[in-house]
C-alpha cells in the first residue's frame, strides 16, 4: 500500500527500512524522504513504524 504518494513510498518500504536498522520516524524520514513534500502521509507512517516496531518487541520478549 502506498503510504506517500508524493514520493511514491509504501508500508513495506518503510518496513524493509526498520528491518535495516531504522528505528524512529527522524530516521525513516531521513532514509526514504518521507513526509518531506506535502506531509499527510506522516500519521499513517508514525502508525506503521509504531506497528511494525510493537510487533518486534513482541518477539523478542518471546524469545526470551
Amino acid at each position: 500500500m502506498y503510504v506517500c504518494l508524493c514520493r511514491g513510498i509504501t508500508d513495506q518500504d518503510i518496513k524493509d527500512a526498520i528491518a535495516q536498522g531504522a528505528s524512529s520516524f527522524r530516521e525513516i524520514r531521513e532514509q526514504l524522504d518521507l513526509g518531506t513534500c506535502c506531509g499527510r502521509c506522516a500519521p499513517e507512517a508514525k502508525s506503521i513504524i509504531s506497528e511494525e516496531l510493537a510487533e518486534i518487541a513482541a518477539r523478542i520478549s518471546v524469545a526470551a
